[in-house]
């Protein structure tokens, strides 16, 4: 499960590479058809010790970074384990194909957001994990 854990002093934040989160996005990207995602390119991350409300959350590379770096565009899927790990599977799958939609056909780097024409919303959610479950 564990891959390498970064601990921010500061915040009291520990972060853990998570191979099995990692499995289950890349099979939520196979069963939604989420063609253009690319699997090898977005990595999932459990944390602890976040303060927020959120179940998870989604970080992208953006293009400057890309640019000064030299890197391809690329995602991380961050779980925080003590909302995450609570829920039902198929509440946590929902959680993590909300993550997925944020990421932009053009796999860019760049995040879609909430409250916007075309952004993630629940009702999205819903369907997709319906439409997949048939």
């Amino acid at each position: 499960m564990a891959r390498k854990s970064t601990k921010s002093h500061r915040d009291g934040i520990e972060w853990v590479g998570d191979s099995q989160i990692e499995f289950r996005v890349r099979d939520l990207v196979e069963q939604c058809s989420f063609d253009h995602v690319r699997n090898t390119r977005v990595f999932c991350y459990r944390s602890w010790g976040a303060k927020t409300r959120a179940y998870a959350r989604i970080w992208g590379l953006g293009r400057i970074w890309q640019q000064a770096l030299g890197l391809q565009p690329a995602y991380v899927i961050e779980v925080i384990s003590e909302k995450f790990d609570k829920l039902p599977q198929d509440q946590q799958d929902m959680v993590l194909i909300h993550e997925l939609l944020h990421i932009p056909k053009t796999f860019s780097g760049a995040l879609l957001p909430h409250r916007h024409k075309g952004g993630v919303n629940d009702r999205w959610v819903h369907e997709i994990y319906a439409r997949m479950k048939r």
